[in-house]
This record gives C-alpha cells, structure tokens and sequence, in this order.
C-alpha cells in the first residue's frame, strides 16, 4: 500500500515571500509561516503560548501568481501541501531542512482574509477559500449566530 503525505497548516506569513525565476521561465514561491497555539498555565494561570515556523515553497505556476499579486508579511493563509526533507552539506557539515511544499499538480493555498481584515494581503479578495460572509451580515453588522434565526429550517 502506498503511503499519505499530506499536510494542511493555517497561520500568518512571516516574511514577504521570495519568488525566483529560472532560465526555463518557472519560477519558485517561497515564505515562512507560523502557526501558534496558546494555552492557559495551570498553576499559574498565565496564558502561554508556542509558535512554530514552517517554510513553504510553492512550484504551481499558478499558485506563484496568486501569491506574488496577493500574499504579503501578516496575511492569514492556509496551505495543502507535503512535507519534504532536504539535505545539504556546506563547509563539511551536513544541513537539513524540511518544508511544505505545493507541487506543481498538488497542493493549495488559501487566502483566509481580504485587506480590509488585517494588515495582510496586496488587494481585497474576498474569495479563494478564505473567510466568507453573508453579505447581510456584513452590512448590518450583526452577529453571525443571528443569521440562524433566517434559516426556515
């Protein structure tokens, strides 16, 4: 049986990301991202919290545009993908790294919130998997569990 690698993290970008070309016309997206979890001490009663940094990289061309036009430092992003190792060695010692990564036929991303939500993203977008509102909603600036009371069933 053949194995899953398969991966789907949600956190802030922590750098604006690095897009590289290459002679062929591909060309590569790369940024950091954290993810957090908090928690409240037991016996303190401080909250606490750990933050992990993962680095992504993206080889879907399409992908790439998408993240060069609206993904910046700050913006809430999910991404799919799948952890890869790689190993390096430079002044005789051996480096390795591992990374999320989005295939060129594999994986996305998901842009979780528009400009106006936060500080990050280039333009507003308020699609692309991210955090969608009802209209209504957003404009009357009511609670969402009162949208419960609309629906007939």
């Amino acid at each position: 049986m053949a194995g899953i690698n398969k991966v789907i993290l949600v956190g802030r970008v922590g750098m604006d990301p690095e897009i590289k070309s290459f002679s062929s016309g591909d060309k590569i997206a790369e940024f950091s991202l954290a993810t957090s979890q908090s928690w409240r001490d037991k016996t303190s009663g401080e909250r606490k919290e750990k933050t992990q940094w993962h680095r992504v990289k993206i080889q879907n061309q399409n992908i790439i545009k998408i993240v060069d036009s609206y993904v910046t430092k700050g913006a809430q992003v999910g991404v799919e993908g799948e952890i890869q190792y790689r190993q390096w060695e430079k002044d005789g010692q051996k480096h390795t790294t591992t990374e999320i990564v989005i295939g060129s036929f594999d994986g996305r991303l998901y842009l979780l919130e528009s400009k106006s939500d936060g500080d990050g993203g280039k333009a507003k977008s308020d699609n692309g998997g991210g955090s969608q509102r009802s209209q209504g909603a957003q404009d009357s600036g009511r609670a969402s569990r009162d949208l419960d009371d609309e629906i007939p069933f």
